[in-house]
């Protein structure tokens, strides 16, 4: 990012920050001129989907299989836990469509917690399925304590979509060493197989520190780091240049998270904004090596940007926003967005879908 960028970029964070909610006019014409990327002029809302009663929904992972149809791979956990059972009671599960805007139907929990002596003990989340060298790679997010500081992010492979799938006996990916920029965990993967053949695995991850004792109105210090390996399986070598993106010298705290990347004549990142041009929008990225990333622009917008949504309820303290986008490609082309949104029907949360045109 150049100085000029650098500065209008903070300007506009800290107009954002300083003026009051009820003075929307004059902000509402700064946010008229966010630059908002071809992507995301590119999407058009197709709904909600994967509603469940008794449950939430969230990382809505798709792919196409060998028999045409849709599947889906996505994290869900119960009703009875609120919205942050996900950290101590999320299971991966896999539903399957015969197109894209659904309906989908639930096939079978692939990843439930194992119970204690197990890296994921307690959770399996942030799902993201991809197929790679004939097998089927489900990236995934485990923990063993119910807490943030033992995420590790996992790989559990299989032959088929419907599985048996190989679970790991140890993580994929650990956090680096006290002090470092990345030793609280691993979280939040993003995999793509490299033109050259490597094997590249994007994480996020934060200091303890820094996590623990935040001083800015965006909690934590999120950051994203890259690691390379020889092997799907590994093991994956840490980038000497991590991490990759960090937003905090714009002044306030800035960051993202829930990044998926793929290459397409160039490598392209969407992201959820923590702070850049907001917290309910998308950030969307390009990069020429995949290391060094090109100014943010909105990716997609809060969801009243597109559809017209009943008021909130008071427990969804996170309403209005996509959350979690995950990328379907047919043909090699990128055809729909899939997101995770609070709402719905049955007032929990469910996947958010757009076609990009």
């Amino acid at each position: 990012m150049n100085r000029k960028d650098f500065i209008s970029t903070s300007v506009l964070g800290a107009i954002s920050a300083c003026i009051p909610i009820n003075a929307s006019g004059f902000l509402n014409n700064i946010l008229q001129q966010l630059p908002l990327s071809d992507f995301e002029k590119s999407l058009s809302p197709v709904g909600r989907a994967l509603e469940f009663e008794d449950y939430y929904v969230w990382c809505n992972s798709p792919i196409e299989g060998s028999d045409g149809k849709i599947h889906v791979f996505f994290s869900r956990w119960p009703k009875a836990k609120s919205m942050s059972g996900w950290t101590n009671s999320s299971e991966i599960a896999h539903a399957v469509a015969n197109k894209p805007e659904g309906p989908y139907q639930y096939v079978s929990t692939v990843l439930a917690p194992r119970g204690e002596g197990f890296w994921d003990a307690t959770t399996c989340h942030n799902p993201s399925i991809h197929f790679v060298d004939g097998k089927y790679a489900l990236f995934f997010m485990g923990n063993s304590n119910g807490k943030l500081n033992t995420q590790r992010v996992g790989l559990a492979t299989s032959d088929s979509l419907y599985g048996p799938w190989k679970r790991p006996d140890e993580p994929l990916l650990f956090p680096g060493n006290e002090g470092e920029w990345d030793d609280h965990c691993t979280t939040n993967p993003s995999f793509l197989k490299h033109p050259n053949g490597e094997y590249w695995l994007y994480y996020k991850s934060f200091d303890t520190e820094g996590y623990v004792n935040p001083k800015f109105e965006v909690k934590g210090n999120r950051k994203y780091g890259l690691a390379i390996a020889k092997s799907l399986y590994g093991p994956y070598l840490k980038y000497e240049g991590n991490p990759v993106i960090d937003f905090h010298a714009m002044g306030n705290n800035q960051q993202c998270e829930d990044a998926f990347v793929w290459y397409d004549g160039k490598f392209k990142m969407l992201a959820r904004d923590l702070g850049v041009y907001g917290i309910d929008k998308g950030l969307y990225m390009d990069s020429e090596d995949g290391k060094h990333w090109s100014k943010p622009q909105i990716g997609y917008q809060e969801l009243e940007k597109y559809v017209t949504q009943p008021p909130p309820p008071k427990h969804l303290n996170r309403y209005g926003r996509a959350e979690r986008p995950q990328v379907l490609f047919q043909n090699g082309k990128a055809t729909y967005l899939f997101t995770a949104s609070q709402g719905g029907k049955y007032e929990t949360a469910s996947g958010f879908i757009f076609k990009i045109n």
